[in-house]
């Protein structure tokens, strides 16, 4: 049995049945049986019913928002926008996905010679519990309009939140099976890859978690689109404005309860300036309100665990016995719930937790550095290679070091990193492979085929 808690109250909202392996067996199949006719239509077809899945959402957006917080302890506020950019996602694809799919004339010696790109058939996804919505949407709404069929394999804590998804694309009127939840733990996983019907697979989640699948997914030479954690950099140079720095750094940090994968995490700050940011920022982190995320003035909300909660805990204790100083939080609550208190962390260095992991909550690293040069070392001193910031007064110097410099696969200068429809999304090194949204993200899963004719 898979539960799903609420990591505000503790209590239990419900238990869900895993599926057996029969009934696995005859979900993949029939999505494959629903692929055959799907893949058949066009994209004026598709692009009618992803309108209707993003009108679904936005009638049902305060509904499914309640369930997100319910589940996983996000902000009211920010649960009901999630939604809403799911919306935005599902009208985006309806609107593009034709024109980025469209057939490429390539002039040769043919009389006639081109690229198309076709769908592939069903393809699973593995999803994380932090954006139980927007992870998946991300995927199946671009995927759909490509005509392949999906199986989500979520997180066991939001199987509520994968049972209506479902729902949105059944409501919205898709084609029966085109798009199914099944409920397992992740000791099933390898059955449901190996399955002969399951062409490709994409996973958002943990390094290990990444490695496994891609590990299975290989050895049987499946596609598979990776995005994995990270330890985004955020570099501070002698001529940003602190105070605006300082506010969206808080910002990046909390954002979810500190649980994203392209938050702020290691905050990387040029010595001359270190001082007056430090102040500005843990003055900031201290005024944030946290509590019952149903309670629209709260920023922050527990943990999505009690049990993940107390693994960041210990990583902060072991960064403080190697000499990091503790300037706020730092300690678990004795109240109800899986709260965790906005947490500061300064003289952090290599070797120590806050540094070489990635802390998944409201826990930041402050890193002072003598110059721009050393920022960028440090910065790019990671195993992963997600998201990263650079705040200067500067445009065109930020810009220079965001492309040229920094090593991460989103580079944002004076503004917090974000996914964004529009613009491709994934990482480098440990921070996975392959990109989602845009016009790349369409065609991860694709045969990108050559047409040539004499």
């Amino acid at each position: 049995m898979l539960q799903s808690i609420n990591p505000y109250n503790e209590k239990l909202i419900k238990t869900y049945p895993e599926h057996s392996r029969t009934e696995i067996e005859q979900i993949i199949k029939s999505a494959d049986k629903s692929f055959l006719d799907w893949h058949n239509t066009g994209f004026k077809e598709r692009s009618v019913l992803m309108k209707q899945a993003a009108n679904v959402l936005r009638r049902r957006k305060d509904e499914f928002g309640e369930l997100m917080t319910l589940e996983m302890g996000k902000p009211i506020q920010q649960s009901i926008a999630e939604v809403e950019k799911c919306a935005w996602v599902c009208e985006y694809y309806s609107e593009n996905a034709e024109g980025f799919l469209k057939d490429e004339i390539i002039e040769t010696d043919a009389s006639k010679s081109y690229v198309s790109y076709l769908p592939l058939g069903v393809v699973l996804a593995v999803m994380p519990w932090n954006f139980p919505f927007w992870q998946v949407f991300r995927f199946a709404a671009p995927g759909l309009m490509a005509g392949n069929a999906g199986i989500l394999k979520h997180s066991s804590n939001v199987s509520g939140c994968a049972l209506a998804i479902e729902d949105v694309f059944k409501e919205a009127r898709f084609p029966e099976n085109i798009f199914r939840t099944i409920l397992v733990s992740s000791s099933q996983m390898d059955f449901v890859i190996e399955h002969p019907l399951i062409q490709a697979v994409t996973l958002t989640g943990s390094v290990p978690a990444g490695k496994a699948v891609a590990a299975k997914a290989g050895s049987l030479l499946k596609k598979t689109v990776l995005e994995l954690g990270g330890s985004d950099p955020y570099i501070i140079l002698e001529d940003a404005d602190l105070e605006e720095a300082s506010v969206t750094c808080v910002t990046s940090r909390l954002i979810n309860g500190g649980q994203s994968c392209i938050a702020a995490k290691r905050f990387i700050i040029v010595e001359s300036v270190y001082d007056e940011f430090e102040k500005l920022f843990v003055e900031k982190m201290k005024s944030v309100k946290m509590g019952d995320p149903f309670n629209k003035e709260n920023l922050l909300g527990p943990q999505a665990s009690k049990q993940l909660r107390d693994e960041l805990h210990e990583q902060v204790l072991r960064s403080m016995d190697l000499s990091a100083k503790l300037l706020l939080g730092g300690e678990i609550l004795k109240t109800m719930g899986a709260f965790y208190p906005p947490t500061v962390l300064a003289n952090v260095k290599k070797g120590m937790p806050a540094y070489d992991e990635e802390l998944f909550g409201p826990v930041a690293a402050l890193i002072k550095v003598k110059d721009e040069t050393e920022a960028i070392e440090k910065a790019n001193d990671t195993i992963f290679g997600l998201g990263a910031a650079i705040f200067s007064g500067d445009p065109g110097r930020a810009e220079w070091i965001a492309k040229e410099k920094l090593n991460a696969g989103s580079c944002f200068v004076n503004s917090f990193v974000k996914s964004d429809p529009r613009l491709p999304f994934g990482g480098v090194k440990q921070s996975g492979y392959g990109r989602e949204l845009s016009v790349f993200g369409i065609r991860e899963f694709v045969n990108v085929k050559t047409v040539y004719i004499k």
